[in-house]
């Protein structure tokens, strides 16, 4: 176990290594291990050489010019400059949420950016000013649409914040695939299969093998299979890619570039700028009074938490499973696997920056 806030502090260290000014590597940082401390490990430090690939490729820019290159009282396309995708998402929500305050709503599309972490960071960003939150991006081509063996779409994640009153906010964060690509490289390190239902082979048939995708085939769109609704996995994905990249101006579908640790750096680029994103904040008064949205919402999620379980589960709200680890992982620390150890202590010493494993590591308070 390796305390979060000794974790941090090395991450933002090797940020700052890279180049990037302090209250970037500092955001960067806080974006990356909160994912780490909600148990998201596939979107945690293990992404951090991904992003260091990135600059060595010359596809990251340390020090972004993030600018509007249009605008309207509600809305925004914002571009980052090739920064990074955990610094650039951040400030289109700002931007979002500053138009919301002025109209009631803010929608900001994202084109030049790279990889943005969790999506759910950015959209709960939105909830201390009571606002909905809103947020998703696309992703490298790793993905098959239903009834074909093409990798033409990302995992491209959707996220939805909304604020309660007396109970945790509903925080809804889901790829748009059966699972994330960085769920199989936790597979990969662990030499574990993936379930049935996750990847196909590059045949286009179906497989447990959790190198698939290193070896020419996909993942799957949630769903997995038509039978089970993998149509409605590709038709979400599909939209994300389209708020993310047609709406933005970003390369789309199997133009966006990918991140780095699908094995491959190269892509089919041309159509647009960079990796898009699209981030939105709806103010609750704008709709109706925001106490009285959020006693609503609470009783809502009270009635689903007390609806009747099967085999000895309860029902669970969304956000649930990660506020539950949190409080783990701030108290026991983070858990982080051998072959990830390994990668970052690696980066350490290229950019001169101690491991914190081999620190003091009591755990945090």
């Amino acid at each position: 176990m390796i305390d979060h806030r000794l974790l941090n502090t090395f991450v933002r260290d090797i940020f700052l290594a890279m180049g990037c000014p302090e209250s970037e590597a500092t955001l960067a940082a806080n974006v990356l291990v909160s994912a780490d401390l909600r148990g998201i490990d596939s979107h945690g430090v293990a992404r951090l050489s991904g992003y260091v690939r990135l600059m060595d490729h010359g596809r990251l820019n340390p020090k972004p010019q993030m600018r509007i290159v249009h605008e309207t009282p509600s809305t925004a396309v914002l571009d980052g400059d090739a920064g990074l995708g955990l610094v650039v998402a951040p400030r289109a929500m700002e931007i979002a949420m500053e138009k919301a305050d002025k109209v009631g709503t803010g929608w900001v599309a994202v084109r030049n950016s790279n990889h943005f972490g969790i999506a759910g960071y950015h959209a709960s960003m939105a909830l201390e000013r009571d606002m909905i939150g809103w947020s998703m991006t696309h992703a490298g081509p790793l993905v098959t649409p239903t009834f074909s063996k093409e990798r033409l779409l990302g995992t491209n994640p959707i996220c939805v914040a909304m604020p309660a009153k007396e109970e945790p906010p509903f925080l809804l964060d889901m790829a748009t695939t059966t699972a994330a690509y960085g769920k199989l490289e936790i597979l990969q390190r662990k030499n574990l299969d993936t379930p049935t239902g996750w990847v196909q082979d590059a045949e286009g048939q179906p497989t447990t093998d959790a190198n698939a995708v290193r070896k020419g085939g996909a993942l799957l769109p949630l769903g997995g299979d038509r039978e089970h609704g993998s149509h409605k996995g590709y038709g979400l994905g599909a939209m994300v890619d389209l708020f993310s990249g047609v709406l933005s101006g970003a390369n789309y579908g199997p133009w966006v570039p990918p991140f780095a640790t699908a094995g491959f750096m190269a892509a089919e680029e041309g159509v647009g700028i960079g990796t898009g994103h699209f981030l939105g904040a709806m103010r609750v008064d704008a709709f109706r009074p925001a106490d009285e949205f959020k006693s609503h919402l609470d009783q809502w999620i009270r009635r689903f938490r007390s609806a009747e379980g099967l085999n000895g589960e309860s029902v669970r709200i969304p956000g649930d499973p990660e506020r539950e680890m949190e409080a783990i992982r701030r108290t026991e620390g983070i858990p982080v696997l051998a072959p990830v150890i390994a990668d970052l202590k690696s980066l350490g010493e290229r950019f001169g920056v101690c491991f914190p494993g081999e620190m003091n590591n009591s755990p945090s308070v």
